[in-house]
């Protein structure tokens, strides 16, 4: 077998017992791996309406078929799947770093985890050796510490581990699980899922090579992706980073600013990407298999944070610094690397306390509320102050740890209003009032608030559309790029390779035939894209959720972009929305509610599946 380890381990933590079973290589074609075999997975594995924290919610981790290999970016990755705590609807998140290789090398496409531990404890995974090892000792350590103590008990400093921190021991919906230190496999919080088990850290050591079907082949193929990585398709990764949006979405109106109140940061050129580089960036690094090298290292050289040391991308500078009025860099590092240090997501975590500024700045919550803080979008070191009380849930961090959906329900007095969510998941760092595809893309993304899943604003920000306008065909739109943004999680590749793929699917469909020797061809990559997302689709139905979810935050729709400039008054009406959910829907042969007809289902080949939406495919 090629490509795949044909082997799926699945853990009993109740008992500690474990077993394997064979991969199904029906679902491994129709899947591909990753988040896709991950979301069938767990759909397989689990009961309707499963409490997300309960031990009856299996937590799936999974490779692609393409993990191990030398293949650029793609032998990396991995993907957690569970029921989310924040949404109540699937959850997933993709981690890169070097986890995923050594997972495939240990023998396993897939581990499933049932039940919970009787005590704090970790899975250490050594080729077929799989043991349940104590935990005590672990506790309240940072996913940093918890890597190294267990690679210095173990012996190995080769070991991988993929660990949380006290967020997710304290079941924060905001936690994460992160692994190298500083890779998160961020949104939706599953490290509370982890924690819920009783779980602290996930070790592994694998000795098997990894070969490609088709090696001669292949390795022309590595070399000619090894060169495409050095080139303009990568440019902006390998030198600014994506922190370069900074200046980039600024310009255009569409970087929201203090929760949502503005379009647009007037402290922008001191939060840049380019002073990111100039003055905080040590070095940059890549992760395994990758010749593009996108990892910005950043060390506070002086001031009250000097030392502090971390990883910085733009969604979490946004989020800890423009989204909260924040203009200091050294403020904004120190936040992430309390993120990392508690085990939180670290765009959440901003979010929210951005979230807990608007509060404060309109009187719904005092400064008594928040222990004495003084809340003010812009003060530094309210931020710092309100992520070390949402890391160890102490005070007002107790509720803000919740994420911003429930905070608000429980903060009440027009907070809700406040918060700005998608399905319960924190939004990302795009104004969704003036880039309309992306308006979409949100709306109906199946894990909440997230760029990640569809890519949609790419059309917008690039002015290959009318970014203020709703229109019919922008469905279709975000139909494809959900269709590849799921292949590319699945197989798993880097996001920041896709323009690599100068020919697409064709593209993709030729590394997996080459990898597995299993013959694809981009049609067939094409529906793979819409299976993945269809079963992610019928999974939410059956957790409860349908069109009434498929919406955007209350800002978005009620309070149009304040300032002058290019998208002043821009908002989205309901008329709109309704007009981008009912093309979106048709595009994917889905009824006006969003269900997936019984003859959608049947050309996808997941007519075993119909029986989730019986009865809700009328048209």
């Amino acid at each position: 077998m090629h490509g795949y380890a044909g082997k799926i381990l699945y853990v009993d933590l109740n008992t500690g017992k474990t077993r394997v079973s064979p991969l199904n290589m029906d679902y491994a074609k129709k899947y591909i791996g990753g988040i896709g075999l991950g979301m069938r997975l767990w759909l397989d594995n689990s009961k309707a309406g499963v409490e997300p924290l309960s031990p009856d919610n299996p937590l799936i981790l999974t490779i692609g078929p393409i993990s191990g290999t030398i293949f650029p970016t793609a032998g990396n990755g991995h993907a957690f799947t569970a029921k989310s705590p924040a949404t109540h609807a699937i959850g997933e998140a993709v981690a890169h770093g070097t986890f995923g290789s050594e997972l495939k090398r240990a023998g396993y496409d897939a581990i499933i985890l049932k039940g919970k531990a009787e005590k704090p404890s970790y899975l250490w995974i050594d080729d077929d050796s799989v043991q349940l090892l104590d935990a005590a000792h672990l506790t309240g350590k940072s996913p940093s510490e918890t890597e190294d103590t267990i690679k210095n008990e173990l012996g190995d400093y080769y070991i991988r581990v993929a660990a949380i921190g006290l967020a997710g021991e304290k079941l924060s919906n905001i936690a994460c699980i992160i692994n190298e230190k500083t890779r998160a496999a961020g949104r939706t919080g599953l490290g509370a899922v982890m924690g819920s088990k009783n779980l602290k850290a996930i070790a592994v050591r694998g000795t098997h090579d990894i070969v490609p079907a088709k090696p001669d082949e292949f390795m022309e193929m590595v070399k000619e992706f090894n060169e495409r990585m050095k080139g303009p398709a990568t440019q902006k990764y390998r030198t600014l980073g994506t922190a370069e949006n900074v200046l980039v979405h600024n310009a255009l109106y569409c970087m929201p600013t203090r929760n949502y109140n503005n379009a647009h940061f007037e402290d922008a050129d001191k939060v840049s990407g380019e002073v990111l580089n100039e003055k905080f960036v040590a070095k940059i690094i890549g992760c395994s298999s990758c010749a593009m090298r996108c990892e910005h290292e950043v060390v506070v050289p002086e001031g009250p944070y000097k030392g502090t040391m971390t990883r910085m991308e733009y969604e979490t500078l946004w989020a800890m610094g423009p989204y909260c009025g924040i203009n200091r860099l050294d403020t904004i590092i120190k936040g992430m690397e309390l993120a990392n240090y508690y085990g939180m997501d670290a765009i959440s975590a901003g979010v929210t306390v951005g979230f807990a500024m608007d509060c404060y700045e309109n009187g719904i919550l005092t400064k008594k509320d928040l222990d004495g803080i003084e809340a003010n979008f812009g003060n530094s070191e309210a931020l710092i102050q309100l992520l070390e009380k949402m890391g160890k849930r102490e005070g007002i961090g107790d509720i803000l740890a919740e994420g911003v959906r429930i905070a608000g329900q429980k903060i009440g007095k027009g907070a809700e209003k406040l918060a700005q969510h998608i399905k319960g998941l924190e939004v990302t760092g795009y104004d969704l009032r003036c880039l309309k595809t992306a308006a979409l893309g949100f709306a109906v993304s199946f894990r909440g608030a997230d760029h990640n899943r569809h890519g949609a604003y790419a059309f917008d920000v690039k002015g290959k559309v009318d970014r203020l306008k709703a229109e019919k065909g922008r469905g279709k739109l975000v139909r494809d790029m959900e269709n590849l943004y799921a292949l590319i999680d699945s197989f798993i590749v880097c996001k920041f390779s896709r323009g690599t793929y100068y020919k697409g699917l064709a593209d993709m469909a030729k590394l997996y035939s080459l990898v597995t020797g299993i013959e694809m061809t981009p049609e067939e990559l094409d529906k793979s894209g819409a299976r993945i997302n269809t079963v992610a689709r019928l999974i939410n139905i059956r957790e409860g959720l349908g069109r009434k979810d498929d919406t955007l935050p209350w800002k978005v729709m009620n309070m149009p972009i304040p300032d002058e400039g290019p998208v002043k008054g821009a908002v989205v009406t309901q008329a709109e929305l309704d007009l981008l959910l009912d093309d979106y829907y048709d595009s994917r042969g889905w009824t006006l509610e969003g269900v997936p007809t019984a003859a959608t289902l049947k050309e996808l080949g997941m007519d075993s599946l119909s029986k989730i939406v019986k009865g809700k495919q009328e048209a």
